[in-house]
């Protein structure tokens, strides 16, 4: 247990910011998975408005150090390839000549 004043103030905050990180890391874990719901149900336009909802969520995260900001770049990109190959399923860019 904390003997010196400040110890127990670090204490009290470590207490408020595990609760306050653990309720984001929910909120960006539930948009993710509505996107990944949203892709297994090869609906392109509701995993579209998902990803750009989860996306600022994972952005809020880092910013406020709930994430590492590579973690949250990781998981955008990783999601908006999976958003943009399920909108191009079926479309072929290249010509076949």
């Amino acid at each position: 247990m904390a003997t010196h004043k400040s110890a127990e103030k670090r204490a009290r905050q470590s207490v408020k910011r595990n609760t306050v990180n653990r309720a984001r890391r929910s909120v960006i874990q539930t948009l993710t998975k509505a996107v990944e719901k949203a892709i297994a149900g090869k609906d392109a336009a509701a995993a579209l408005k998902a990803l750009r909802e989860a996306e600022s969520a994972l952005a809020r995260g880092a910013g406020r150090g709930t994430l590492h900001w590579k973690t949250a770049s990781r998981k955008t990109s990783r999601l908006a390839k999976r958003v943009k190959a399920l909108k191009t399923d079926g479309k072929s860019s290249k010509s076949k000549a």
